[in-house]
């Protein structure tokens, strides 16, 4: 009877040890824990560096034309901390639910709307951040090919760019896990590095005013300048306010955005904790930001205010066309074709996550998406006429709410008011940081839309 209760009481105990894991209709929530990332330290800091430099390295000279070296430094810094900060308050929305999708914050705070609104917002970006690269293709791919092969038929950018996308961009499109193109994209900032060692000695081989200045219209616009009367064409200026300074902002800020690929290389990061992705963002952002710095100075001293708004274009319309800049070139565009494959993957997540949210991983989604993007980039580059336009508006409407506005309205909503209270320093902090992005976004938006209005944008810096 005993030995009966016994058997009895194993048998109640082993049925509940096995079946308590296991609750009927409790489906378990999907944590950065549950996936073993497997990208180095270092090829994490590859990846979010390739992400945060783009063709926006090409604006930094025109910028600080139009601001002076002072103010556009303590822009620069200002942008460079503030995008650190921002990622802080990712990372630490991400640690409290666990969520490894931008998208999927969005939902934690205001349900499918919020969803929705962060999908559209990275799309709008990085579809944006896709067609300035590929506008540099369009634009210096000709002369390369014309330097080694000249005048041949084939030479239109336009189908250049569809080459390029067909033969290099989506191949590495189809790529599963973006930790696969740390090698292409430590191999994109080694030719940006080349890049920027050329920028610099090419400061000291160019002389202001130049030379054969009536051939061209770079120079044409130095002497326009010396004509009214000024005599500082040659003259670095410490502080400058003119009708193309509100572009700056907007290029800054266009230069520093790499929020929509943070969470997935979080990801991706062998041994994540939230200290370990916050160094790779803050190693990132200081090697960003001292190229960003050293391209814009020696650029900018080079050609003063004669810089236009993409600078590969202002060597050559310098005439200063030779084999060192030919190599530029190369580095250039291997460098941003190299990019944009690294851009794409947070799009697909977003649409994913808007489309098929529950639906398992297939390889004819994947690829359709790639796909897809690819052609409406493609056409975007055809028909918009300048990069500045790129830069500027994408800069001015999709950047303060991917680095002001979403994180700092995330924190507030997600992190619990039992860790840290609505006005709490944190919070306050946060609130503060995404009424700043309203107001940067407002701000420029006024500022570029009257600068269309009156035609002063296409004056200068375009091309």
């Amino acid at each position: 009877m005993e030995l009966q209760k016994i058997n009895g009481h194993i048998e109640i105990f082993v049925l509940f040890f096995l079946f308590l894991p296991h609750k009927p209709g409790v489906k378990k929530e999907s944590r950065f824990t549950d996936f073993k990332g497997k990208t180095s330290f270092g090829m994490s800091i590859f990846n979010l560096s390739n992400a945060i430099m783009g063709s926006g390295i090409l604006g930094l000279a025109y910028a600080m034309a139009n601001t002076g070296i002072i103010l556009f430094l303590i822009l620069l810094v200002s942008i460079a901390i503030l995008s650190a900060y921002s990622i802080h308050l990712l990372l630490k929305s991400a640690g409290v639910v666990g969520i490894r999708a931008y998208e999927q914050l969005g939902n934690r705070a205001f349900g499918v709307p919020g969803k929705i609104l962060a999908a559209c917002i990275i799309t709008v970006h990085n579809i944006g951040a896709m067609s300035s690269y590929l506008f540099i293709v369009k634009s210096e791919l000709p002369l390369v090919i014309e330097a080694f092969l000249g005048e041949q038929w084939f030479l239109d950018g336009n189908y250049l760019i569809m080459i390029v996308s067909a033969a290099i961009i989506l191949p590495l499109a189809l790529m599963k896990h973006l930790g696969y193109l740390g090698y292409t994209s430590g191999f994109s900032l080694s030719c940006m590095v080349f890049f920027l060692i050329s920028v610099i000695y090419k400061k000291f081989n160019t002389f202001c005013p130049l030379a054969n200045a009536h051939h061209n219209a770079t120079a044409a616009a130095l002497l326009h300048t010396a004509a009214s009367g000024a005599n500082d064409t040659c003259e670095a200026k410490l502080f400058t306010v003119n009708p193309q300074t509100p572009y700056t902002i907007p290029i800054l800020a266009f230069a520093f955005v790499c929020h929509p690929e943070v969470l997935p290389i979080y990801t991706e990061l062998r041994d994540a904790t939230k200290k370990r992705m916050q160094k790779v963002a803050n190693v990132s952002i200081l090697a960003m930001f001292v190229m960003y710095l050293l391209t814009a100075l020696f650029g900018y001293l080079t050609f003063y205010g004669g810089v236009e708004s993409e600078l590969l274009h202002t060597y050559s319309q310098a005439g200063t066309l030779d084999v060192l800049l030919l190599c530029v070139r190369v580095a250039v565009l291997v460098a941003v074709t190299l990019t944009v494959p690294v851009v794409l993957f947070p799009i697909r997540r977003a649409l994913l996550q808007i489309f098929f949210p529950e639906k398992p991983f297939s390889w004819l989604v994947h690829i359709g998406i790639a796909f897809c993007l690819i052609f409406v980039v493609n056409l975007l580059v055809i028909f918009v006429p300048s990069i500045k336009d790129i830069f500027g508006l994408i800069g001015a409407t999709s950047a303060p709410s991917l680095i002001f506005i979403l994180p700092g309205i995330f924190y507030i909503r997600i992190v619990p008011e039992d860790q840290e209270p609505l006005r709490s320093r944190p919070k306050i902090q946060a609130a503060c940081f995404a009424a700043l992005g309203v107001v940067f976004m407002i701000t420029s938006l006024t500022f570029i839309i009257i600068d269309w209005v009156t035609g002063a944008s296409r004056s200068v810096g375009g091309h």
